[in-house]
């Protein structure tokens, strides 16, 4: 990674040129971040406290306007998932072990391959629209969504075999075949991502979130409203709470769409489809595999969890507490997803505007809110201890099961409230193949070693796999933050450049109008 000097923030914070800009959009997020942050930045003859407190006020304003609708988008959709989980739960202790192990062993392995592959649109999108090169974002959501059209037919087989595949794990084959039944429903599920998370990336590049808040709100109490009916009252099970959840994305997914097209927030970057997709498919396919093997190592490493604990001498106990805890700490996790999302959107932002300034503070102040809330919310999970099993559970057994994981499980969230945002920094500087070199290391070196030798050896059970699991994410929350804390955002800046001009180069079919 070229970007990575001795030089630490403050380096970032020295006075420069001022670059200019035209005001040419009417987003309001446009105009707020329209350079105004690395002016004042440069404003030395303010004094520190000055310039650093209404620096700290103008990224307040922009973090929000975007922090707050993502937020809201990954939690409706992880209450989305989370709802189906539950709903199988209240089915028996065996249908909740199918539904964890379908959802967090089987679809996250769909979830994290489509949404590492979307990251690049991400990048490419959000330093594009930073530099104002607007007719491209459309090009490079069609490129995705072709990609990752393709990697979804792949998939379709993987969920197709879940049982054996499944059984040769080592899972049992009663639990095995009541999963298998329960992914068979989140097949449709795989193409839904395969748009979805293109078109979610194409429009945080733009900073419009809200909309995505809205739809996925309303998207939302009809799924809990389909998921009662076909689970209770037509009695579909397992089957039916999955199909539900696929048929609910996929609303999602036309809705968005619409917007995109009818918008005029969106009449600059979506110029209609173009043969020009189609085009350069090998170099895309490059970057978009980088940041899948990132994300993937990532989402695959708490799947691989799930399955340990399939493995543990009292398996539906194990499965049930690790995967409420997991689920929890997804929840949680959520809200920094939306700061992650929001430190991707700044950082590739000021990058393609060639404001290092305002890049490296942005990444100070979107960690050190997430951090707070994370905090905030380990606080909350000790408190409820006692009673967080019974949303997903009625046995007793379990509970204390899970009373007895929560200090590790607040542990987790605090370290969520860092590593995520982190990663969205990495996103945004184009840095996902770095990342997933310390992915390996610390997950598949360290975390899942680590965890099987305390759960199974030392007979520490769900207890000893979730140890390994924060031995793991404390070691890649430390590297990510000696990392990004001692870039040089000036290198990053041409680095930027260097990446869009390559990419505009690719010019070779105009543009279809719809």
């Amino acid at each position: 990674m070229a970007s990575l000097q001795n030089d630490d923030v403050h380096q970032a914070l020295l006075p420069q040129s001022e670059p200019s800009f035209t005001r040419s959009s009417s987003s309001k997020y446009e105009e707020s971040s329209n350079g105004e942050l690395e002016r004042i930045l440069s404003d030395t003859d303010l004094p520190l406290l000055r310039r650093l407190t209404a620096a700290t006020w103008v990224e307040m304003k922009l973090l929000f306007f975007l922090a707050a609708p993502a937020v809201i988008v990954y939690l409706i959709n992880y209450i989305m998932s989370m709802s189906t989980q539950i709903f199988s739960g209240h089915l028996g202790n065996l249908e909740l072990a199918a539904a964890s192990l379908g959802n967090t062993g089987i679809q996250v392995f769909a979830y994290g391959l489509m949404l590492g592959m979307g990251s690049a649109v991400e990048t490419l999108c959000g330093q594009a629209f930073g530099a104002h090169k607007y007719e491209m974002l459309g090009v490079y959501l069609q490129r995705s969504t072709i990609l990752l059209t393709l990697a979804g037919i792949l998939l379709t087989i993987i969920y197709i075999f879940s049982k054996p595949i499944l059984i040769f794990l080592g899972e049992s084959p009663r639990i095995a075949s009541a999963a298998a039944l329960f992914v068979y429903g989140l097949i449709p599920q795989i193409f839904a991502y395969a748009v979805n998370f293109p078109i979610q990336k194409f429009l945080q590049a733009q900073s419009i979130v809200a909309p995505s808040a809205y739809i996925s709100s309303a998207t939302l109490l009809l799924h809990l409203l389909l998921s009662w009916v076909f689970v209770y009252k037509i009695n579909l099970g397992l089957l039916g709470a999955s199909f539900v959840l696929s048929f609910s994305w996929w609303i999602i997914v036309i809705a968005q769409f619409v917007y995109i097209v009818k918008s005029e927030k969106c009449k600059k970057t979506w110029q209609g489809f173009s043969v020009q997709a189609f085009s350069a498919l090998p170099d895309f396919f490059k970057l978009s595999a980088a940041s899948a093997v990132m994300l993937c190592l990532e989402t695959w490493y708490f799947q691989i969890l799930v399955l340990l604990a399939g493995l543990l001498d009292h398996p539906e106990l194990a499965l049930d507490s690790l995967s409420i805890c997991t689920t929890v700490s997804g929840w949680v996790f959520m809200i920094s997803v939306g700061f992650n999302a929001a430190a991707s959107v700044r950082v590739s932002n000021e990058l393609g505007a060639r404001n290092p300034k305002s890049a490296a503070f942005s990444v100070v102040v979107v960690t050190s809110i997430s951090f707070i809330i994370s905090v905030i919310a380990a606080i909350i999970v000790l408190a409820l201890r006692d009673v967080i099993s019974y949303a997903f559970t009625e046995g007793e057994v379990v509970a204390a099961a899970v009373s007895d994981l929560c200090p590790l499980l607040a542990l987790a969230i605090v370290l969520n409230g860092i590593q995520p945002v982190l990663s969205g920094v990495a996103v945004g500087c184009g840095w996902q193949t770095f990342v997933a070199y310390v992915n390996v290391g610390c997950y598949y070196g360290v975390g899942i070693p680590l965890g099987s030798f305390l759960g199974f050896y030392f007979k520490l059970g769900a207890k000893g796999i979730w140890l390994g699991m924060l031995g793991g994410m404390l070691m890649q929350t430390i590297i990510l933050m000696w990392v990004t804390f001692r870039t040089n955002w000036n290198t990053e800046v041409e680095e930027a450049a260097k990446r869009l001009n390559k990419w505009e180069d690719k010019k070779e079919a105009p543009l279809l109008k719809d």
